[in-house]
């Protein structure tokens, strides 16, 4: 396998996406080096975080079965909204953790996106403190460079006059008053030097706060953030993100299936008027710099009994039209709310096992894998019954690592057809009679 035109990848992510890859979890981190594929997929959702980037807001929901690549191209997405410029936040649901709770679901969800908040300069997440000592320190040296020295008594009287016109125009939303007034007491307390100060004012904007007595006590607010008004302090916080100078929020939800799996059915809809009121905020224009991309399967959408399209008023805007599932089958640009991912082609496929070799070859030794034997594997794995349109990624990535490792095991004793038992193959490529040598080699690039 040559590596002439392989990007350098560090050794830690490196490591992260073979280990992933082999557990079939999705690496946080680096999915960019074995992105394979989506094109038209990912350009749409591109296409978002322009208009997103212009204050705009977006939802899309990617639908896909179990392991076709759903959190995949989240963390692609993630991936590509940091490096231009957006503030991005991630979670995936539970049982514990959803979109309307009486018992602290709701909470729990905006506590983990808060958590893995993350910027360019703090891509792994954590990156609410980050960012506001960012703005205030940008503050301070703007107010410098308009010729006022930090020694000068009108110093810190502009430096405040410019944090309030911020704060002014974010506080138009529900909870604004109070979500101004933390950020001016985390600003006094940056100032002083207050440790303690500052901590109490990200306890209360990660959620922290158990009662209203408490935060009252520690910062004089009114009110906390909670299970009704999460979403409130989302929007603000996507707000705030475009004051300081980020292009948006993007908020990612991913095993949206959790909701279709509630028993109750009022706990289920509620969830789903949850997801009702943020699809009309954002297509209504009522919550700028703010894009949400939900993640389920085909039945998390289409159930009609436990669904999406159980709840009437999510089916009638929802549901594919007359054209829908004909721009699907095309490959045409994806303009609709519904991002259905269909299987990878087999040359897409073929492309990905050679990616997945090169990865495999650096973070392990040589491996002797010719360009046939990958073939021959794949068409292996596609032969058996269903395969064809019930493959995976996560499942042929899995197998083919297995086999790989096998097969580094044998110490050479051993090629890759050993591993596995050789059958008559019937599947080919999907462009009629196509000789496989004539895939595209630009696919096996990193």
């Amino acid at each position: 396998m040559q590596e002439t035109n392989m990007m350098k990848i560090p050794k830690r992510i490196l490591n992260s996406l073979v280990s992933s890859m082999a557990a079939g979890v999705v690496p946080r981190a680096g999915a960019r080096y074995i992105a394979i594929g989506r094109t038209a997929e990912v350009t749409s959702l591109c296409r978002d975080l322009d208009v997103v980037a212009d204050g705009g807001s977006a939802t899309r929901f990617i639908i896909g079965k179990y392991g076709s690549g759903k959190s995949f191209l989240i963390q692609l997405m993630r991936g590509y909204a940091v490096e231009r410029g957006f503030v991005c936040a991630d979670a995936d649901l539970s049982p514990e953790r959803r979109l309307s709770s009486s018992n602290g679901g709701g909470l729990a969800t905006y506590k983990e996106l808060i958590k893995n908040l993350s910027t360019k300069a703090s891509p792994d997440g954590g990156a609410l403190s980050q960012m506001i000592s960012r703005w205030l320190s940008d503050i301070q040296y703007a107010v410098t460079d308009a010729g006022i020295l930090p020694d000068s008594p009108q110093f810190e009287k502009e430096v405040s006059t410019r944090i309030y016109a911020v704060l002014r125009d974010i506080e138009t939303g529900v909870g604004a008053f109070d979500f101004a007034h933390v950020i001016d007491r985390y600003y006094k307390a940056w100032k002083e030097n207050n440790e303690s100060g500052q901590s109490d004012c990200l306890r209360w904007l990660r959620g922290e706060f158990g009662t209203k007595t408490e935060a009252r006590s520690a910062l004089g607010v009114s009110g906390i953030i909670n299970d009704e008004n999460w979403y409130d302090y989302i929007k603000l916080m996507a707000a705030f993100a475009r004051k300081i100078g980020y292009s948006g929020l993007v908020v990612f939800i991913d095993e949206c299936v959790n909701l279709y799996k509630i028993p109750n059915r009022i706990s289920r809809e509620n969830n789903y008027e949850k997801i009702l009121s943020i699809f009309n905020d954002t297509l209504q224009g009522k919550a700028a710099g703010l894009e949400i991309i939900f993640a389920g399967t085909p039945q998390f959408l289409e159930d009609t009994r436990r669904g999406l399209f159980s709840y009437e008023a999510l089916r009638s805007r929802l549901q594919d039209n007359m054209f829908g599932g004909e721009a699907v089958a095309t490959g045409m640009p994806l303009f609709g709310p519904i991002m259905r991912l269909a299987r990878l082609s087999d040359d897409e496929l073929l492309a990905l096992l050679a990616r997945v070799t090169g990865l495999f070859t650096r973070c392990y030794g040589a491996v002797d894998v010719k360009a046939e034997e990958m073939r021959d594997f794949l068409y292996h794995m596609l032969s058996r019954a269903g395969a064809e349109t019930l493959i995976t990624p996560r499942e042929l990535i899995r197998a083919y690592i297995t086999a790989l490792g096998l097969l580094m095991q044998s110490e050479g004793k051993k090629r890759l057809p050993d591993i596995y038992k050789k059958e008559e193959h019937k599947i080919i490529f999907e462009e009629q009679k196509k000789n496989p040598d004539d895939f595209d080699p630009d696919l096996i690039e990193i």
